[in-house]
């Protein structure tokens, strides 16, 4: 690997292009400024318009938005159930909190395999993981593609187990033609601003069980009713209230509300346009023997989140550090998603070991997350295929 990290001759860009970046037009900004000089900056009547929103895209009968997905993962393992000695299944490809959520609640996360075709969770680890202690299931839809969610959901049910569905990659994605909010017992959100639709920050839980949804409302909310069906004592009046269980301040503001608002008036028009770049992106690498593509299940219509590369390394001369870096080199900035969960330190210490799950394990020393959002224009695309093809010719075998 004596080679320079570009692969010869000049880097295809003269400007870095990133993996994701949002987009804002002037609708945002508008929505944003009329909550601004309103009166109503948090807890306001865009948190419930937001809600209902939801429910309208997804066919959910329940919303509940929180400042973020992993809240929203949070007070849903909550929901379920999860406390001292349950175990929740979930994949090691995904970020931390889809399996943190069992800790914050004092359980103990499960890892199960991946599929190693499209990298989403496999029913039939799942059910081998499967104890007496399992109470909830998170199943993520990684890249914005739907999990087999029939087999999970026939799977989790058939033992008691809650299946809450990880959509922080999959808000626009329809799972047999229905679109993911839906399905699983809970479905959770994320609007980071990598995501498709962002509000800076938010998240948010979908249901259509009306007693998971009161849980919820209490762990959004630190554990506090205004609701006269659920007081112990007798009411002292209108401003009275009581916390009944112990929640947390997982509250979003009017402000994020009204750009998540703005920004899901958009939706159709991302979904379209991330599409088009999964297309042109496919039709490149799916002939190139040295690079695998991502399959889909014919079940999900997919609002694609991530854009996976990945490398056959028995193919180059180089492995996927080195890749990745000779994509830098040439100004397009990548990342990784993701490192194993249980690879990290703080679940080493709790004694997780390297080993539990070989696809997932195999699936991340291949592959990098390429560009992917909206704003990004064909000539960007094309940039991004011109490096990769460069890189391979240089390096192949």
């Amino acid at each position: 690997m004596e080679k320079p990290a570009i692969a010869g001759g000049a880097p295809v860009r003269d400007t870095k292009l990133y993996y994701g970046h949002q987009y804002i037009d002037k609708a945002d900004v508008k929505a944003v400024e009329e909550v601004l000089i309103s009166d109503y900056l948090t807890c306001g009547p865009k948190v419930s318009a937001l809600e209902q929103k939801l429910c309208e895209l997804t066919g959910a009968k329940y919303a509940v938005a929180v400042s973020n997905g992993t809240a929203a993962l949070h007070i849903a393992a909550m929901a379920a159930g999860v406390g001292a000695g349950d175990e929740l299944i979930t994949t090691p490809i995904t970020f931390a909190a889809s399996a943190n959520c069992a800790l914050y609640c004092g359980g103990r996360p499960v890892f199960a395999d991946i599929r190693s075709d499209t990298y989403n969770i496999d029913p039939e680890s799942v059910r081998e993981k499967m104890t007496d202690r399992t109470k909830a299931v998170v199943a993520v839809d990684f890249t914005g593609q739907a999990a087999q969610l029939d087999e999970l959901l026939s799977l989790c049910h058939e033992k008691g187990v809650v299946l809450i569905e990880d959509g922080a990659h999959s808000i626009g994605t329809k799972y047999k033609g229905k679109p993911v909010g839906s399905i699983a017992d809970m479905t959770t959100f994320s609007f980071h601003p990598v995501k498709t639709v962002t509000g800076g920050e938010g998240g948010a839980v979908l249901t259509d069980r009306e007693d998971l949804y009161e849980k919820l409302l209490l762990g959004r909310s630190h554990g506090i009713t205004k609701d006269e069906a659920f007081y112990v004592n007798e009411s002292h009046g209108a401003w009275y209230h009581e916390q009944i269980d112990l929640g947390y301040n997982y509250r979003l503001t009017d402000i994020q509300c009204a750009l998540i608002l703005s920004q899901l008036d958009k939706l159709s028009q991302f979904a379209e346009r991330r599409g088009a770049i999964v297309a042109r992106y496919n039709a490149a690498f799916s002939q190139i023997p040295q690079l695998f593509v991502q399959q889909e299940i014919p079940e999900s219509e997919t609002t694609r989140h991530l854009y996976i590369l990945r490398i056959r390394p028995e193919l180059l001369t180089i492995d996927r550090k080195f890749f990745f870096d000779a994509m830098a080199a040439e100004n397009i900035c990548c990342n990784v998603h993701y490192i194993p969960v249980y690879w990290h330190p703080y679940y080493q210490k709790l004694g997780y070991q390297k080993g539990l799950c070989p696809n997932a394990e195999k699936l991340y020393e291949e592959m990098m997350s390429l560009p992917i959002y909206y704003s990004l224009t064909d000539r960007d695309v094309d940039d991004v295929i011109t490096a990769v093809t460069k890189i391979v010719d240089y390096y192949k075998k």
